[in-house]
């Protein structure tokens, strides 16, 4: 899980968790978020983009959602449209909120270790 203390020091800046999450919203660039994917296993689509941008916007406007159920549900209800969950999954094989949020950059929710949350790790 990641160290609160360690994402809001200032010290840490532009350093990765240990699941590869960045710390900061700053380093990132859609040319990281690609080069992520492709270690994954994932082709960034516009979908992909579209959905990693809402994590990033959601991010930077609410900071880190207080568990990874919540997210999912502003997934949802921003994408549920274009296939609800079944459709993010099948962009994001290991979950929209854990794999979206790494190739987006930010952390990880607390409590979303849940396959239920978004998580198939």
């Amino acid at each position: 899980m990641l160290d609160i203390n360690k994402l809001v020091s200032s010290e840490n800046s532009g350093e990765d968790d240990p699941n590869g999450n960045l710390f900061d919203l700053d380093p990132w660039s859609e040319k990281m978020a690609a080069e992520t994917a492709a270690k994954e296993g994932i082709a960034l689509s516009d979908e992909h983009r579209e959905i990693i941008r809402f994590l990033r916007e959601h991010y930077a406007k609410h900071g880190i959602a207080p568990s990874g159920r919540v997210l999912l549900k502003a997934l949802e209800e921003r994408f549920g449209k274009d296939g609800g969950t079944r459709h993010l999954f099948q962009l994001f094989p290991h979950g929209p909120v854990s794999q979206g949020c790494r190739i987006a950059g930010l952390p990880l929710p607390p409590h979303s270790s849940d396959p239920a949350f978004g998580y198939v790790e």
